[in-house]
């Protein structure tokens, strides 16, 4: 086992403490438009899953490493809220997909514009870590 050093602790830190500072933003964020964090998650889950802008329940389950039943309830109330639609898939009748509604979408949009101003922002810093930890000396 490799031994850590000190400088090493406090890039690890500093690093967390970046991660957080820009989770924290997220989450206020979130608020903002009258999201909870996990809802705002869900959205960006769905509208970012690779290759199409529909998923099944399990997948965002998946996405999001929640319970099955706890993605159920989330994408009901995403539902409810007028911020996701329910497919059902027209080769499985089993199989029920979720994607945003346009009130969703424009929601999320205006979030991830934000987001990405943030971190145009928190990037060099996490770079800088980054970059000191993967050279630093052990």
């Amino acid at each position: 086992m490799m031994r850590i050093t000190k400088t090493e602790y406090e890039i690890l830190a500093a690093f967390r403490y970046s991660l957080r500072q820009f989770l924290h933003f997220s989450e206020e964020a979130a608020q903002s438009v009258g999201l909870t964090p996990q809802q705002h998650q869900a959205l960006l889950s769905i509208k970012g899953f690779p290759g199409r802008d529909k998923i099944t329940i399990k997948e965002l389950a998946e996405r999001m490493q929640i319970r099955h039943h706890s993605a159920v309830g989330l994408a009901d109330r995403l539902v409810a809220q007028g911020l996701l639609k329910r497919e059902p898939s027209r080769t499985d009748r089993r199989q029920v997909y979720v994607t945003l509604s346009t009130q969703g979408l424009a929601i999320l949009e205006q979030l991830s514009s934000i987001h990405k101003e943030e971190l145009r922002h928190t990037l060099p810093e996490l770079q800088k870590l980054i970059e000191q930890l993967s050279t630093e000396k052990v």
